[in-house]
């Protein structure tokens, strides 16, 4: 059992998915928890006051600076402050780089990248020292992988944000870190064909896809103060995954 008890988390992209794991495991730790993301959060919301958490979803998309803000001053509003946020949010636009659109490339990097920027950089106004800072990266941010170039790029720049920021908040006794997930069982990764998840699981020393719990199990970790002397680092959630 972690001690999470009191702290207030902000998790992005959190209405389904590994970011819904993600607000739900913090919350049975003891966290309260703003929920964000581009459709609505209200299941991940209900799951976490069954908790016995207090939580709230504002809709935002983190590429948008006003919208950002706006989910900063209503965290203010209702829970007074920021200890841990989680940059969760992304999207994919896989095709290989002689068939990208400006629009592909851009899209991605505008939320990845400049998405986490701007919660980041806006959550830091109101975080107090001892807090945490975890984006979510990739194994293909650290290998690469075919037809996603604007996907890996933006997952790599997360990773030399988090070491370069984590030197900048040394001080406060802020850790900045980020957690690389290998494959693991989404509703993206269902419509993987059969022979495609064949040749994936034979680079996969485990020989299975990871579950949303283990990525969020990482989170928590890292959020904890068993982690208070870890920062800059890049945690792979990959089962030793090997392109």
């Amino acid at each position: 059992m972690f001690n999470l008890i009191g702290q207030t988390v902000i998790v992005t992209g959190s209405a389904r998915g590994i970011g819904q794991s993600i607000a739900v495991e913090l919350a049975k730790q003891g966290a309260n928890v703003v929920v964000t993301d581009i459709i609505p959060g209200n299941a991940t919301v209900n799951k976490i006051k069954n908790l016995k958490r207090k939580s709230f979803f504002v809709k935002v998309d983190a590429s948008k600076k006003e919208e950002v803000e706006n989910v900063i001053a209503e965290t203010i509003k209702k829970f007074k402050k920021i200890d841990i946020l989680v940059n969760n949010a992304g999207i994919m636009k896989d095709r290989t780089l002689k068939n990208m659109t400006q629009e592909e490339w851009q899209k991605v990097i505008d939320v990845n990248l400049t998405g986490v920027y701007n919660v980041t950089k806006n959550a830091l106004l109101i975080m107090e020292d001892n807090g945490r800072i975890i984006s979510i990266s990739s194994v293909v941010g650290i290998s690469g992988n075919f037809g996603q170039c604007n996907y890996s790029a933006s997952k790599a720049g997360l990773i030399g944000f988090t070491k370069s920021l984590a030197k900048e908040l040394g001080k406060q006794k802020i850790t900045v870190n980020a957690v690389a997930p290998g494959f693991i069982e989404t509703d993206m990764t269902k419509e993987i064909s059969f022979l495609r998840k064949k040749m994936i699981l034979a680079l996969i020393p485990l020989k299975e896809f990871g579950k949303q719990e283990d990525v969020a199990n990482a989170i928590v970790f890292l959020s904890s103060d068993k982690a208070r002397y870890i920062s800059g680092e890049v945690l792979n959630v990959s089962a030793g995954l090997s392109f």
